[in-house]
């Protein structure tokens, strides 16, 4: 009841407070955008490459080798990661931070496309 009688007393400092209240809860909410959804600038194509019937050493062996190997002629690459599981090679290709990425999807499309691969198979 006091909270009532002191707001009816001092109206002009309960609307001052109120609008200040407003203001910072809106600073508030621009700022923890950022806070929880940080820009992460990671420069990163996954590769997925299916071919049924295989196991998981024969994808090691014939697939993600031969891509491994091959990725690494991509311009701006910093790493090759795979993984081999029943019937499909799982790549991650990470790069340099600056890299063009377009120019580096395209190289990798054309890695990714080449018949070499399939011949030997």
């Amino acid at each position: 009841m006091w909270l009532i009688r002191a707001a009816l007393r001092r109206p002009v400092t309960v609307i001052v407070f109120a609008v200040a209240l407003a203001l910072l809860s809106v600073i508030a909410l621009m700022r923890t955008r950022i806070d929880i959804f940080p820009g992460l600038d990671l420069p990163t194509i996954y590769v997925a490459q299916p071919y049924g019937g295989m196991s998981p050493q024969q994808m090691e062996g014939f697939i993600s080798y031969y891509y491994e190997y091959h990725f690494l002629y991509i311009n701006g690459i910093e790493s090759v990661e795979a993984k081999s599981i029943q019937g499909t090679a799982l790549l991650r290709l990470n790069f340099h931070p600056g890299t063009d990425m377009s120019q580096a999807l395209a190289q990798t499309i054309s890695y990714v496309n080449r018949p070499e691969l399939y011949r030997r198979l």
